[in-house]
């Protein structure tokens, strides 16, 4: 998850341009997104239209991408990149980059 405060308006106005974000400003005032909502702010994917092409609501999308502590499921990211157009491994690497095994 990514927190951009707004206290600082060239890393906001930065971000915004770089990213063609979409986004929702929390309560405290600060940007906050998880790496799926990245992923779809940087290939400026329309939600309503994958929402409509998946039958996630828009609701569970804006959770997914605003919202760390959302579970996404395979068969939403296998949704959401059939709906983009794009391989799925793609955006399970990009979802799941920080994961890494631990050590045993």
């Amino acid at each position: 998850m990514y927190r951009i405060s707004d206290k600082n308006p060239k890393v906001f106005s930065d971000f915004r341009k770089y990213c063609s974000v979409y986004v929702d400003l929390c309560s405290e005032n600060q940007i906050i997104m998880t790496e799926l909502g990245l992923f779809l702010s940087r290939k400026s994917v329309n939600r309503s239209d994958v929402s409509r092409k998946t039958g996630i609501s828009k609701t569970r999308l804006s959770e997914l991408t605003n919202n760390a502590s959302t579970k996404l499921r395979a068969d939403e990211l296998y949704l959401i990149a059939l709906a983009i157009d794009v391989d799925p491994c793609e955006v399970l690497k990009e979802v799941c980059k920080d994961i890494q095994l631990t050590n045993s």
